[in-house]
């Protein structure tokens, strides 16, 4: 693996922050995937109430935005630490053993001895489309006040799911400031509960914000399907690169200048598309240090390992390591258009 652009300077080149779990993954073909208005996206997951449906596959794995991406950076020849909170329980031991297998330092996992690890219940179309079911568990026991900014000298940091607490994004962000550093974030679920007014001081000392379609709609209360309202506010709010996320349709970026918009890598098979957020995010955030800061790089990198990640089973089969995104021709052309703002 080739020696990574930080060596010799810092502990690590980057810390991911944020959620842990256990996963368990259904997949049936009694779940039947339903339009109605009662949700943002237009569609929802059902299936017949009080129906006793058989799952005709299952799989366990582990999960956590801070565990997905930060075995994306380690692959990817990074120096790379994880910060989260687990239970003293089996559940979190599989997280640990997975990490360190992966060879990402584990000396910052927490092991909680009143609350259980997270877990998470996958319920996924044939398609490859799912919802998930989510208990927080430990990981709403990760507070600011338990993390060591002090001790954490690295160039980046990148934080996911936080259980809604800002104060850690505060803390990373003085942190960072502290050492030099860049701050990446994907806010979960309640992160951005709390609303834009909540999130919005941060995101001028933010260096890359990443979000899906479904929550920039939410988050800026402008239509869904209106991607020219929601990059006009996002350019408004964050200084660095705004990004966001369309699925099967494509991901957008604007550094307030210039919009790219690229497409998506063909994919040969959808296994499970668990995952593909946090693949493509830390991808995009890897290939942003590698190039010195190229978008267009970020995207192809980032496109490629949520392409790779989606043809396999678990929030962690497929990601890319560095050597199979360089050397394999299929992950070379991803077509991206830019135009100035």
């Amino acid at each position: 693996m080739s020696a990574s652009p930080y060596n010799g300077r810092m502990a690590h080149d980057i810390i991911s922050i944020g959620s842990a779990t256990r996963d368990a993954l259904f997949r049936s073909k009694a779940f039947k995937i339903v339009e109605s208005g009662e949700f943002i996206t237009g569609k929802g997951l059902a299936l017949e109430l009080g129906s006793k449906a058989a799952a005709d596959e299952v799989f366990f794995g582990t999960g956590g935005a801070a565990t997905n991406t930060a075995v994306t950076f380690a692959r990817q020849g990074f120096k790379t630490a994880i910060i989260a909170r687990v239970g003293n329980d089996v559940s979190g031991q599989a997280v640990a053993d997975e990490l360190e297998r992966e060879k990402v330092d584990t000396k910052w996992l927490a092991r909680d001895s009143r609350i259980p690890t997270a877990y998470s219940v996958i319920l996924e179309h044939e398609s490859g489309e799912r919802s998930i079911l989510a208990y927080r568990g430990a990981n709403a026991a990760l507070g600011a006040e338990n993390i060591p900014w002090s001790d954490i000298p690295c160039a980046w940091l990148y934080l996911s799911s936080l259980s809604g607490d800002l104060a850690i994004v505060k803390g990373a962000l003085e942190s960072a400031s502290r050492c030099n550093a860049h701050v990446a974030w994907n806010p979960g679920g309640a992160d951005l509960a709390l609303g834009l007014d909540a999130l919005a001081p941060y995101l001028k000392s933010v260096r890359i914000f990443l979000v899906n379609q479904e929550e920039a709609a939410k988050l800026t209360g402008i239509p869904y399907d209106d991607v020219s309202g929601i990059f006009k506010k996002f350019d408004e709010l964050v200084s660095g690169i705004a990004v966001m996320t369309c699925g099967p349709e494509g991901v957008w970026a604007s550094d307030g200048k210039t919009l790219w918009r690229a497409g998506i890598f063909p994919e040969t098979a959808v296994a499970d598309r668990t995952g593909a957020g946090d693949a493509f995010g830390s991808g995009f955030v890897s290939g942003f240090i590698r190039s010195g800061g190229d978008v267009a790089e970020a995207l192809r990198l980032g496109s490629a390992n949520a392409t790779s990640k989606v043809e396999h089973q678990g929030a962690k089969g497929g990601l890319l390591m560095r050597e199979e995104f360089e050397r394999d021709t299929r992950w070379r052309d991803l077509p991206i258009e830019a135009k100035p703002l």
